[in-house]
């Protein structure tokens, strides 16, 4: 049994994964690169800013201190949004250690490198073991302790078991899976059709419209991780289609609102600046949209995303064109 874990980051998913290890009786060390919000933490045992109400075990504890953080630790979970990943363990590359497994809660592609969180975190620091932690996980929930399961994954098996057995409890049941790249894949992909999901309910275009998107956005997820060698099965189970399903429903998915937003007429620009939290499908549609041409995949969802987003197209439009285009057999 794990006795002490580092956490990298500070903000909802990180707060609430130190909150469930310590009532496992883990000890826990968060790190971040803010000094205010880590003795804000300290001293009110409360993430105000991502998490008000749901109080800190003193199990945990917090620092700024890259190399503090790791002392003792078994287990390190980075929970730092995918675009930022690079630079938070560039910070932390000369004190990190090697020698034990990585756990990363991060969902996106990096721009430019095209490269997914445990991919970044490995160019960064070297060699390590790494596993993803996901699935339909929405961080509100998982604060009020209601019933969640997810996937670890890892191509070392046994490494996957260790969070598994870390993690699991009577409400948050882990499955493991030897498929990285899906599961990865699948975490980042479905944030780009949240947002075409939250752009359907901005526009008011009803639940036969929403229908239709999640099944062929599941259709062109799932084309795009076969041509880069993943396993179908991946996209059907929880990384795939359980986190879809939550990400393109919830009221409280920060994808889907700011697709609705984008819906009802603001721009992403504005959208972003509305808020504190990461939109990590904004920037993930760039990656995904360069991976599609690399691996020459038609992924038109994420095409209209893009259009939409960074080309100055209009939403009805853009909805028209996708309902337009050739006409063909379903499989």
């Amino acid at each position: 049994m794990i006795e002490q874990v580092a956490v990298i980051g500070d903000g909802q998913m990180a707060t609430v994964c130190s909150v469930m290890l310590a009532d496992r009786g883990v000890h826990v060390r968060m790190w971040g690169a803010s000094r205010d919000h880590i003795e804000a933490l300290k001293a009110t045992k409360e993430n105000r800013r991502h998490l008000p109400g749901l109080k800190i075990p003193d199990r945990v504890s917090f620092t700024t201190d890259p190399q503090a953080v790791f002392q003792g630790a078994e287990l390190i979970l980075s929970a730092v949004p995918c675009q930022y990943i690079r630079n938070v363990f560039e910070k932390l590359a000369a004190f990190y250690p090697t020698d034990i497994p990585t756990t990363s809660v991060s969902k996106g592609i990096e721009n430019k490198t095209l490269l997914r969180p445990t991919q970044i975190i490995t160019d960064v620091v070297g060699s390590t073991a790494v596993v993803a932690l996901s699935g339909p996980s929405i961080a509100a929930e998982l604060a009020r302790c209601l019933p969640a399961t997810v996937v670890a994954a890892s191509e070392d098996e046994s490494q996957a078991k260790l969070v598994q057995e870390t993690f699991s409890s009577q409400w948050f049941r882990v499955y493991t899976n030897t498929d990285l790249l899906g599961v990865e894949l699948a975490g980042a992909t479905k944030n780009i059709i949240a947002l075409a999901a939250g752009i359907v309910d901005g526009l008011k275009a009803g639940d036969n419209a929403k229908a239709a998107l999640l099944t062929r956005g599941l259709v062109e997820i799932q084309r795009l991780g076969m041509a880069m060698g993943a396993r179908p099965e991946t996209f059907s189970g929880l990384a795939g289609l359980g986190d879809l399903v939550t990400t393109c429903t919830s009221p409280v998915g920060r994808n889907r609102s700011a697709g609705e937003q984008i819906g009802k007429g603001k721009s992403a620009e504005d959208v972003i600046r509305s808020t504190t939290s990461v939109i990590e499908g904004i920037p993930t549609t760039r990656s995904v949209r360069e991976l599609a041409g690399q691996y020459g995949v038609e992924m038109p969802i994420t095409e209209a995303v893009h259009g939409v987003l960074f080309e100055g197209k209009e939403v009805i439009a853009t909805l028209g064109e996708l309902m337009s285009r050739e006409l063909k057999g379903e499989v």
